[in-house]
């Protein structure tokens, strides 16, 4: 289905964020519920208790059964049901709902995921050169806030040339540009980053190879993209970000997440990355968010990581 195809209803559903967000009444309540998460190791609570409004700023949904998609990646029982699962599990309330690879660029799935979250979730998009400024304010009033773009090149939906252009056009919307590309890209492309006029939000760390991290040469060229003051990092962990084996060796991004944090605490935002695409031990979830707990121990500067910096790049009220 093509971007100009979004569905009827999940358009009508999105396009009634803004009233919903205005009348709703936040939750302050952060309760954490054991139980098995589909797509996530474990039972248990995390031993960090999330704060209120607390944002997971990176997660898909798959729904095949009612948006198609590729069949290629597709991730079984990763709908929005299963999500709000792990949220209570975590005691996450708010999300960012990134549209995944087989749906190219269709965000159907996203829109809708969106609308049955409510005013506590957002979006980013994947969207290519031929899509309509009418469409573009179709997926705002749906909730998407930024576009992505993963390992652009000749055979993906979106190429490095399109970065440019789009982020001027989505910059008057105040959307922002999520990036997904290798630490020697990132590097390579520094000049066109410099370039653009929207906020840039790095994934899964900026993919700085492990175990190196902060002593990787990629990461003094990634640190003065922060000090300009328009760079965001996503802190969410894949199995590239933490070496050949995602379990056991997890503690490696301990300096490097500390190094981030200690560069530019106001623009780190935290993410699940469920339901972990790709993967195919699953790790546990709440293992991955106890992580929070060594990178930041400071409570404020985990507020800060958790809920503050998510309110601002996504939007939620304060």
């Amino acid at each position: 289905m093509s971007e100009s195809k979004i569905g009827r209803r999940a358009f009508i559903q999105g396009a009634g964020l803004a009233a919903l967000g205005a009348a709703a009444i936040l939750s302050a309540d952060a309760a954490q519920v054991p139980g098995a998460v589909p797509n996530s190791a474990g039972t248990e609570v995390p031993k960090l208790k999330a704060p209120p409004l607390s944002c997971d700023c990176h997660q898909h949904i798959y729904d095949p059964a009612r948006f198609p998609g590729a069949a290629n990646g597709m991730v079984a029982d990763a709908r929005v049901a299963e999500y709000r699962m792990l949220q209570k599990r975590l005691g996450i309330q708010r999300n960012i709902v990134c549209t995944p690879g087989p749906y190219a660029v269709d965000n159907s799935v996203s829109l809708d995921a969106i609308s049955q979250f409510g005013p506590n979730a957002r979006g980013v998009a994947v969207i290519n050169s031929s899509i309509t400024d009418a469409e573009l304010e179709t997926l705002n009033k749906g909730g998407v806030r930024g576009i992505r773009f993963t390992n652009p090149g000749p055979k993906a939906v979106t190429t490095v040339e399109m970065i440019e252009p789009l982020s001027k056009r989505v910059h008057e919307l105040g959307w922002h540009v999520d990036i997904s590309m290798s630490a020697e890209e990132i590097v390579a492309r520094q000049d066109l980053f410099a370039r653009m006029p929207t906020p840039i939000i790095f994934d899964h760390f900026a993919h700085v190879p492990q175990p190196a991290g902060p002593n990787d040469p990629s990461f003094d060229v990634i640190r003065k993209m922060l000090d300009k003051g328009r760079t965001y990092i996503k802190l969410s962990v894949t199995s590239d970000t933490s070496g050949k084996d995602a379990i056991k060796s997890l503690d490696e991004l301990t300096p490097l997440a500390q190094a981030y944090l200690k560069a530019a605490p106001e623009r780190m935002v935290w993410g699940s990355n469920w339901p972990h695409p790709g993967v195919k031990e699953k790790p546990d979830d709440a293992v991955l968010f106890d992580l929070v707990a060594k990178w930041a121990p400071d409570a404020k500067v985990r507020h800060r990581l958790l809920v503050d910096n998510a309110a601002v790049l996504y939007g939620f009220p304060k």
